[in-house]
């Protein structure tokens, strides 16, 4: 079986330009000629003038130097691959409408188009069998698409079941856990636990024993917790869901990126895929929730977890308003500027629930 021609970009040719590596490229097929500079009559130099270039014009240019049809012939023993279709995925001209409904993607016709993925079949399989390189994946990946009915990630339904979830699973999931901790960190601020936590018919009124200062400690962590969720929020999505420039070029990489963040870019507007699944929030968590109870005593770890929980239900919450939901004034802005981190410019915007931290990075989006 003859192996599959890989997709690049321009970018992708433009990065081989040494006489080590040299790539051209022409008629949309990509060349590696590294090994062909020394056999070249005009001389190596000749086509390191025109290293990570299209040299279609090039070898058609009389003045230069016109080549025969065997010369095309030879050319084709060092093809390695072929551009894909490029567009733009920095859309300057892009205005966020108040009433923003997108028209649903032919999925026959985007894969003729762009042969990335096809939407009719599982995504991630896809994926791992990739024959594109990173760059044009990432191209590909920020163009939106939309279908009326989730597409499928997995082939297997028991799987494809995990990674589907209703908004309302977040507050059902995480809300009583949050509550627990805040308490926690109440009577852990008091002194050993009341026996309630023992035996839950104690009357409620054991809770009035506790001292108003206990409360105000755990208010306090509480507060805190709901600041720092706000910057872990604007770092995960900057620096882990978007760790695009660091994401090596592999497979099995292309896939974790697509399956953490890359599909919400892909299909933005996927209801089923814009909160969170509790195992995937769990193993983002657990780090952070480790650090705080390194860094700080439980009481007030457990306060400070609790803050930070609370603000993130409000995120993924907020997250699927802003791309499903009439909102007030506020949030209207919100849903303005982080569509146009979709639709505009992915690169800026990080900020969901506020602008505060692009502001203070300087990754602000104009929209």
């Amino acid at each position: 079986m003859s192996k599959r021609i890989r997709i690049y970009t321009a970018e992708d040719v433009g990065a081989h330009t040494q006489a080590s590596s040299c790539w051209i490229s022409r008629a949309g097929k990509v060349y590696d000629v590294s090994s062909f500079l020394n056999d070249h009559p005009g001389g190596d130099d000749l086509i390191l003038q025109h290293a990570g270039k299209d040299i279609e014009q090039v070898m058609k240019d009389k003045l230069e130097h016109e080549h025969s049809d065997s010369a095309y012939g030879m050319l084709d023993e060092y093809v390695i691959g072929r551009l894909g279709n490029a567009e733009s995925i920095i859309r300057d001209d892009w205005e966020a409408p108040d009433d923003f409904h997108p028209d649903t993607t032919d999925s026959a016709q985007d894969y003729e188009k762009n042969t990335f993925l096809d939407l009719r079949k599982p995504l991630l399989r896809q994926v791992w069998e990739a024959n594109f390189s990173k760059s044009y994946y990432l191209q590909q990946v920020h163009q939106p698409r939309h279908l009326k009915e989730s597409a499928r990630l997995f082939g297997p339904e028991i799987l494809e079941m995990c990674t589907r979830t209703e908004w309302y699973v977040v507050p059902i999931f995480w809300t009583p856990i949050t509550v627990y901790l805040f308490l926690r960190s109440i009577f852990q601020f008091t002194g050993p636990l009341p026996n309630f936590f023992v035996n839950p018919a104690l009357p409620m009124s054991s809770f009035a024993l506790v001292p108003a200062a206990s409360i105000l400690k755990t208010v306090a962590c509480f507060l805190l917790g709901n600041i720092i969720w706000t910057f872990l929020e604007y770092f995960m999505h900057r620096f882990l869901f978007h760790i695009d420039d660091l994401l090596p070029d592999r497979p099995v990489f292309l896939m974790l990126h697509f399956l953490t963040h890359g599909v919400h870019h892909y299909l933005p507007m996927d209801r089923l895929r814009l909160v969170m699944p509790p195992p995937l929030f769990i193993a983002l968590e657990t780090p952070f929730t480790q650090l705080a109870y390194k860094l700080f005593p439980v009481a007030v770890a457990n306060g400070i977890i609790s803050g930070a929980f609370t603000f993130y239900i409000g995120y993924d919450c907020m997250h699927y308003a802003l791309h499903h939901t009439k909102l007030p004034q506020y949030m209207r802005e919100m849903k303005k500027y982080h569509l146009a981190h979709h639709y505009k410019n992915f690169e800026l915007g990080f900020g969901v629930t506020s602008k505060i931290w692009d502001y203070i990075f300087n990754t602000t989006l104009l929209v």
